[in-house]
């Protein structure tokens, strides 16, 4: 967490980023336009910065962010251990002799898998097809724009 110190009593409080309109309807994968009506629909609050441009507390963009995710999947999610399903189309595939690389659109996000080609063929993964990538990770890494080391 960011912390900075207050000048007159020392104490550490945290800094909650802000984001303009346009970052912020990025990261929600919206247009400017939607989070303005949002905003102007009270959906979202806004405020101005310094320099007096519209932009959003990162709490409240998180806050919106879990309001607006769908109630269920567009496809049906298979009952496995992993949690992690990102339904979408497949956009591309590669096969080889032995593996296969398939693309995913999931909304915004793209999701790359490497399979058996064997796995792709039984599972008739082609341009076009809907499939849903799920992902058990033991690990996962977390990073921040712009990279602190």
């Amino acid at each position: 967490m960011l912390l900075a110190v207050c000048r007159r009593c020392g104490d550490r409080l945290p800094i909650v980023p802000h984001f303009r309109v346009s970052e912020a309807a990025r990261l929600l994968g919206v247009s400017d336009d939607s989070l303005r009506r949002w905003a102007d629909l009270g959906r979202v609050e806004v405020s101005h910065d310094d320099a007096g441009r519209l932009v959003v507390d990162g709490a409240e963009l998180a806050r919106v962010a879990l309001e607006i995710v769908p109630a269920e999947s567009p496809l049906p999610l298979p009952r496995e251990s992993a949690r992690n399903h990102f339904p979408g189309i497949v956009t591309d595939v590669r096969r080889d002799g032995v593996m296969a690389q398939v693309e995913i659109q999931a909304g915004p996000h793209r999701v790359v898998s490497l399979m058996s080609r064997e796995a792709a063929d039984e599972l008739g993964l082609e341009v076009g097809v809907a499939a849903i990538a799920s992902v058990k990770a033991t690990a996962v890494v977390v990073d921040v724009p712009g990279g602190r080391a």
